[in-house]
């Protein structure tokens, strides 16, 4: 009896492990199913190599080939202005250097508003598109917008001042805007983002095309200019604005009363005595 019994243990002991094995497998090809479902129903991800920083950098800093390496990219997503090719972004980094003007983080993509082209400075002119001029406008704490100005941000400017008028017409104080939407790009003498505190400015320095700086120029020569900080996201042009006393206090302008006189007819006469009676005789005018 105990040889039977151990003879069915055996038989049991095999039986489950044939059983334990068959189901493993059976997991594992279904599992193996699974995954092979979950890839055909997700699209390859195409990836492409760019450059990106290896260290954080920030305004004026050389970039060296040493300072960026290649990482993959998704090709979907690519941002504009991005280098693939290192003779592309060192073409000759021995004599014309790269610099930054822009902060670089660690793993950023190198893009190229971010640096300088080959031998250029990074100075005002990096900042300068083509057709404009750096012009600098002298701010106070009140014309400067209390010192919360930073270069990248846009600004209206507008002109406070009087005028002569013509005739027996008195001078007239008025503000206008004269030049909507200017683009700051240093503060005092700081070019860069971060190295500009909440100080307040003496002078800002905007990128206007040639005729701007012409009348700007006239403008803070004749009158006292300010200037009104324009949102990040507004993409609005302002119109024409111009404000004096008289519309800013709601006062109707009184209209000139123009006298109206009548010619009056010119009668000639003559006198005659008829008797005891002098009786005067209309007569046509010679002249």
């Amino acid at each position: 009896m105990r040889g039977i019994f151990a003879v069915v243990l055996l038989v049991g002991v095999g039986l489950a492990g044939i059983a334990v094995h068959m189901a493993q497998n059976y997991v594992q090809k279904y599992q193996s199913a699974l995954a092979q479902e979950r890839e055909a129903r997700t699209p390859p991800i195409e990836l492409v190599e760019i450059y990106a920083a290896t260290a954080q950098m920030g305004y004026g800093d050389p970039l060296d080939p040493e300072m960026v390496k290649l990482v993959k990219w998704p090709k979907e997503s690519l941002p504009n202005g991005y280098y693939m090719d290192e003779s592309v972004l060192f073409p000759d980094h021995a004599n014309r250097p790269r610099s930054v003007i822009r902060p670089l983080e660690i793993g950023e993509p190198i893009l190229q508003v971010k640096i300088t082209k080959p031998g250029e400075d990074a100075g005002l002119t990096s900042q300068l598109e083509r057709g404009t001029r750096a012009f600098a406008i002298r701010v106070d704490v009140a014309s400067g917008v209390s010192g919360f100005l930073r270069p990248g941000d846009r600004v209206d400017v507008y002109w406070t001042g009087s005028i002569k008028g013509g005739g027996s017409e008195s001078s007239r104080d008025f503000t206008k805007l004269i030049q909507p939407g200017v683009r700051l790009i240093a503060i005092d003498q700081q070019a860069q983002v971060e190295g500009v505190s909440g100080n307040v400015a003496r002078t800002v320095t905007v990128a206007v095309k040639p005729e701007q700086v012409a009348a700007l120029a006239q403008a803070q020569n004749s009158g006292r200019l300010s200037l009104a900080l324009v949102g990040a996201k507004d993409d609005t042009v302002a119109e024409a604005i111009e404000v004096d006393q008289i519309k800013l206090l709601g006062i109707e302008r009184e209209e000139k009363k123009v006298a109206v006189v009548k010619e009056e007819k010119k009668v000639c006469t003559i006198r005659t005595r008829r008797g005891a009676e002098v009786v005067a005789i209309p007569i046509p005018c010679s002249n």
